[in-house]
């Protein structure tokens, strides 16, 4: 065959396959991993990826991207470049390197997955290159942050990340493991190679390359680029497994496509969306997230889905929407929980970065800054307590991240607030409808506590957050501070402080102690009117309803929300609860979703 030409074997070599005579193809491609479901068995023949390549010419192109990528980190490694980097960008390569390496080397086993049972010989052809492609991620991933330990322990969570029970982490996880380990592999080539690989990591490798050059950080932009073209290549197994599944099944197509698209724009929130709206130094920003969003995922996944024959999802105004808020919600939560994190999260709201902000996101002002607003005077006035958590954001059973993220303050049509769920005795709590309708359809191979789950269930001891923080698996060396030192924060202490604040701040409810005899613990998922989260306190069922009310206002007013000289009212399921009763009689139970706001 080496003396033939090309076109004279490859297709009989990558399309070959044989008949079974000694057992039986159920045996072989068994229907709960090979997902033939309605396809008829003779149909996978028509499967034809685009982009074709031999094994002699892949070995060629990756040598010399090897060669590229670790020629320039060999020059820039005896260099100061690194040193001379904005602290914001290097924790955009931080939190990349941590939620993406390890994610590569799952993504080996995707394909080797679909390399064994795929249900065409050129489909499992193709995944072998895409086993081998995401093998070097995985190692190259690893090895550029490697050589940064010496400079910063925080790139140590690389390697460490998914070794460990960090919430974002879990997230992640919960996401990764859904989309590549769970699924037969008819599933897994429609959720990675095409919705995420297609619609989502192509499209960011390329933001992230474009904005690592403009911050001068040539090393990862190399890096990201080099991964970026392999990602071209195997992402196409996608596409002509879509189209045989439209065919046969697209009923079946479009919910595959709706909920991975969902649950990756919902990762991609915290993942992409503070890198490039706060943490890149403002002069290096060349879009906003909402318009890399629009461009490069919304239009050209929904000209995609067309050109297949399928609608765009049915929760496409709630997620367009969610452009406008999502992220900026996420990265308060962020920075506000900054010690559970293993990146310095940079606050980027100085006076000229908010003025951008408005520029791209004209109710920003509105709805995030009257919370950035409390945050800058408790800086400047060295309250620093008040920046700090002592509790914790409920945390959605389905996308693993804080309730109240797909809403945002001040927002009538997607407010902040939980979608509960009662099923089997337990009640499960989501942070959007998607994201309960979604969990609800796949409830069966779904079953990953939430950090709040587990420690509501004894799983984290001491239940406290010094107690998180260790079974977390972050020390003192890694926990993420503010990336400028609160620079940003200095201009308004200038100009006597963003706003006025009538009122003081509730007390702090302090470390939970041991309940008084005969009172039991409730938890329960409180929201305060204006707040962006969904937070997790313990009343007792022995205290009054305006005591609860105001232990619930410790862990917001005066921290996120600007105090009041007012009263305060209780609500459960949309009706008031008078203050004066106990919680116990009330009928608050353990894991109710309850509302606190202002009295009129």
């Amino acid at each position: 065959m080496a003396r033939m030409a090309r076109e004279d074997w490859y297709d009989i070599a990558r399309d070959l396959d044989w008949e079974l005579s000694y057992v039986d193809r159920e045996a072989v491609f068994p229907e709960w991993m090979s997902g033939q479901g309605k396809v008829p068995r003779e149909a996978w023949a028509k499967w034809d990826e685009p982009y074709k390549v031999t094994y002699p010419e892949y070995v060629a192109t990756q040598r010399e991207k090897e060669t590229g990528a670790y020629s320039v980190k060999a020059v820039l490694q005896k260099s100061r470049v690194f040193d001379q980097l904005d602290e914001g960008w290097k924790s955009v390569a931080k939190e990349h390197f941590g939620a993406v390496a390890l994610v590569e080397d799952l993504a080996v086993y995707a394909e080797l997955r679909m390399a064994r049972f795929g249900l065409s010989p050129a489909w499992r052809n193709m995944a072998v290159f895409g086993a081998l492609d995401e093998t070097r991620h995985a190692q190259i991933s690893l090895f550029f942050p490697h050589g940064l330990l010496g400079k910063d322990p925080q790139y140590d969570w690389a390697h460490k990340a998914y070794r460990t029970n960090q919430w974002g982490i879990i997230a992640a996880r919960a996401t990764f493991d859904g989309m590549m380990m769970n699924p037969n592999v008819v599933d897994v080539a429609i959720q990675l190679p095409f919705t995420f690989e297609t619609g989502f990591t192509n499209v960011q490798f390329v933001a992230l390359a474009a904005d690592a050059l403009e911050s001068g950080d040539i090393n990862f932009a190399n890096m990201i680029s080099s991964i970026q073209t392999d990602e071209a290549r195997h992402s196409q197994q996608g596409g002509p497994t879509l189209e045989i599944l439209v065919e046969h099944d697209p009923r079946r197509a479009q919910w595959i496509i709706d909920k991975t698209f969902w649950v990756s724009a919902r990762l991609f929130s915290i993942l992409t969306g503070p890198g490039m709206d706060y943490y890149t130094p403002l002069p290096m920003r060349k879009q906003s997230y909402k318009e890399f969003m629009q461009e490069w995922v919304a239009g050209q996944f929904v000209d995609q889905l067309r050109d297949y024959g399928l609608k765009q999802p049915w929760y496409w105004d709630e997620f367009m929407a969610g452009l406008d808020t999502w992220h900026h919600s996420q990265h308060l939560g962020v920075w506000y929980w900054r010690p559970t994190v293993w990146w310095d999260p940079q606050g980027g709201v100085s006076p000229e970065e908010r003025d951008w902000l408005h520029d791209k996101y004209p109710r920003w002002e509105e709805q995030f800054g009257p919370a950035w607003d409390v945050i800058i005077d408790n800086i400047n006035d060295n309250r620093m307590e008040l920046t700090l958590p002592e509790t914790l954001p409920w945390l959605c059973n389905l996308c693993h991240l804080p309730i109240g993220t797909a809403g945002s303050p001040r927002n009538q049509k997607y407010p902040v607030r939980s979608y509960p769920l009662a099923y089997n005795g337990h009640t499960y709590h989501f942070c959007s409808r998607p994201c309960r309708q979604i969990w609800w359809e796949d409830r069966d191979t779904l079953h990953d506590p939430t950090v709040i789950e587990r420690l509501l269930g004894g799983e984290i001891q001491p239940p406290t957050l010094e107690g998180l923080l260790t079974w977390m698996g972050l020390t003192p060396d890694v926990m993420g501070e503010d990336a400028y030192g609160y620079r940003w924060a200095r201009p308004y202490a200038r100009t006597g402080g963003p706003r006025a604040q009538p009122g003081r701040p509730y007390p702090s409810a302090g470390q939970v102690s041991r309940p008084p005899d005969g009172a039991r613990p409730v938890p329960v998922n409180a929201v305060f009117e204006n707040d962006a989260f969904t937070q997790l306190v313990t009343v007792l069922d022995t205290d009054t309803v305006e005591e609860a009310a105001r232990k619930i206002a410790a862990q917001v007013v005066g921290r996120r929300v600007a105090p009041r000289d007012a009263g305060l009212v209780v609500r459960r399921a949309g009706a008031v609860i008078p203050g004066d009763v106990t919680v116990a009689r009330s009928g608050i139970s353990a894991l109710d979703a309850v509302s606190v706001g202002w009295a009129e």
